[in-house]
């Protein structure tokens, strides 16, 4: 297999683990309340149909995962024989379920179910027939577009599923705009800062203007033309605006669409895009110094802010029905995002 043929292999295998932590994470969540109840972790295969079931249940429990089956036949397509990669990816995707199913048998707040488990192995078997089917022409044409459009540095396709991951970063409602790193609620730790207008516009601005420098830099790395940068940066980010609007929407309804726009925010946008223009144009090393000095100084920044005002509510209506999960998950990818990615930069310096 050639090196052009391998990019996407990679992205691929970046791409199923990313997903299958996120499954992981979404299938225990909360991690707490763990007991013992005595029955086999396996009694739910013998389960009869579960009492309380909804049409959007068994949609979302397909649909999960058939990204993981797509994405693992991608992953697994240097294996011999044509079907073993399909074959494979829908086992792999069948015994996850399996095992998580057997764990929630510890959990409270959870209620394992074959009927879940069989919806899960469909929705593998069905993601990787698509890719079965699929597969060649989406090789192509990755390959074509990374020729195209992707720089020849270290770990491209990590950078790329990063920046995939940060689109979940805006869907919390508990952050400031574009904030990550958040530690303060894994530590059960508090702000220093105290809360006032002027410094919490301040602290808000920075962040939002670090974190812009930072993500439209990372973006700016892995586009191969410059020119290329001054329209797929720009797009990025207001991809990123578009998503916290969706979520603020969902939250509050139309109207709160816009919520994320405070004072704190345009400034940090402006500022921050002012300096993305800038540094765009930067040689390779300064950059990465500049992204990496901006991310740190963010996430810095975000563990000393004051309480958001706005996130108390928002939050307690992202906690009803079906957003309790996923808020835990969004809350995690914030955590998580900025200590991944530093490690990524300081790789995707050296030579390729």
């Amino acid at each position: 297999m050639t090196h052009d043929d391998r990019s996407p292999v990679l992205l691929s295998r970046y791409v199923a683990l990313a997903w299958c932590g996120l499954v992981i994470y979404g299938s225990l969540h909360p991690f707490s309340g763990w007991r013992d109840t005595g029955i086999s972790p396996w009694a739910f295969l013998e389960g009869g149909w579960p009492r309380y079931w909804t049409a959007f249940d068994l949609f979302a429990n397909v649909a999960v995962y058939l990204p993981l089956g797509f994405f693992l036949t991608l992953a697994l397509r240097e294996l011999p024989w044509r079907f073993t990669a399909p074959i494979l990816a829908t086992l792999l995707a069948g015994g996850l379920s399996g095992g998580l199913e057997a764990v929630q048998g510890w959990l409270p707040s959870r209620v394992p179910s074959n009927v879940d488990l069989a919806c899960n192995t469909l929705g593998g078997l069905l993601g990787a027939v698509w890719a079965q089917h699929t597969g060649p022409r989406i090789f192509a044409r990755i390959v074509a577009l990374e020729q195209q459009l992707v720089a020849p540095i270290a770990h491209a396709e990590l950078g790329l599923t990063l920046l995939g991951l940060w689109l979940l970063v805006p869907l919390s409602p508990e952050t400031l705009l574009f904030g990550a790193g958040d530690l303060r609620q894994l530590f059960d730790l508090t702000g220093t800062v105290p809360f006032s207008a002027e410094s919490f516009i301040l602290i808000s601005a920075s962040i939002t203007a670090f974190n812009t420098l930072a993500v439209g830099l990372i973006v700016r790395l892995l586009c191969a033309r410059l020119r290329d940068a001054y329209l797929i940066v720009p797009l990025f980010l207001l991809l990123g605006l578009g998503i916290d609007s969706l979520s603020a929407t969902v939250l509050g309804g139309p109207g709160d669409a816009l919520a994320w726009l405070t004072p704190g925010a345009k400034l940090g946008l402006a500022v921050g895009g002012a300096f993305l223009l800038l540094a765009m144009a930067l040689p390779a090393t300064p950059r990465f110094l500049i992204a990496a000095s901006a991310l740190m100084a963010g996430t810095v920044l975000v563990n000393l802010a004051p309480p958001n005002p706005y996130s108390a509510a928002a939050l307690a209506a992202w906690r009803q029905g079906h957003f309790l999960n996923f808020n835990g998950l969004t809350r995690l990818v914030g955590t998580l995002w900025p200590f991944l990615t530093l490690p990524f930069l300081l790789l995707a310096s050296r030579r390729p």
